[in-house]
């Protein structure tokens, strides 16, 4: 098995006892559940600079990335900076973080949030709607097309904007359908954890323009992302580059201002 397999079979287990401790109607009568959501999409359309900036605190290549900020300072601090949105990581057992990050995040800040997730089952949607997401994350790589199409249509139904994540030509010529917002290419091989952004200029081509592309991973300067620019990328999401420095909010704030140069 490798990571990701042994992530999603956890994730299987994870959501079925969260599913018998948590009722859907409990989630349902959150405080936050009839909130209005901020589009990332819309966001992205509209700046010229694109990035979503992440809170991680590790992850199973990297181990401990940052265990010392909290997650209503690195919130605020990318809001202050600038940032479209903000991803926020609840996966525990891999990753160090939970839905309480969402909710911590969501008290400080009112941009756009992504929960960051191995999602698999429209429970975690509800959870995501319920913690104060305002986007959600779907990984073609563990879902069939069917199981998109079901998860994807849902979370519309909740009004949270969907990014799909695509590793190549093949999982995004599966995945493209109306209820997704946005398409991400994530621009690390997942099983030699290689990362090159070719990989997102190659499949820039094959996507349609209804969606707004977005580059994932390896992008840690800002001459990739003017030379992903061109290939039609509006969003770039910088997952460790902010939060591997002591404070993550004024690296954001110095990374925008070279950009905008």
């Amino acid at each position: 098995m490798n990571i990701l397999d042994r992530i999603i079979a956890d994730k299987y287990k994870e959501v079925a006892l969260r599913k018998s401790i948590i009722p859907v109607r409990q989630l349902e009568n959150s405080v936050l559940f009839d909130r209005e959501g901020n589009s990332l999409a819309e966001a992205l359309r509209n700046s010229t600079t694109g990035i979503i900036a992440e809170h991680k605190r590790r992850s199973p290549s990297k181990s401990v990335i940052n265990q010392k900020v909290s997650v209503q300072d690195v919130a605020v601090g990318y809001e202050n900076a600038g940032v479209c949105g903000m991803s926020v990581l609840t996966d525990g057992k891999y990753f160090g973080g939970s839905l309480d990050d969402l909710l911590l995040a969501r008290a400080s800040v009112k941009m756009p949030l992504l929960r960051k997730e191995f999602i698999i089952d429209e429970y975690q949607l509800l959870e995501a709607k319920a913690y104060g997401a305002d986007v959600v994350l779907l990984i073609a790589a563990v879902l069939s097309r069917d199981e998109i199409k079901t998860l994807s249509e849902f979370a519309k139904k909740l009004s949270l904007d969907v990014l799909l994540e695509v590793h190549n030509l093949e999982e995004l010529e599966k995945s493209i359908m109306p209820s997704l917002d946005m398409l991400g290419v994530n621009n690390r091989n997942l099983k030699t954890f290689d990362v090159s952004i070719d990989v997102s200029k190659k499949l820039s081509q094959h996507i349609p323009d209804d969606f707004v592309k977005v580059s994932e991973s390896g992008i840690s300067n800002i001459e990739a992302i003017k030379e992903l620019q061109p290939y039609g990328y509006k969003g770039f999401l910088i997952g460790e580059n902010f939060m591997k420095t002591e404070n993550p909010g004024p690296s954001a704030v110095e990374f925008i201002k070279a950009l905008q140069r």
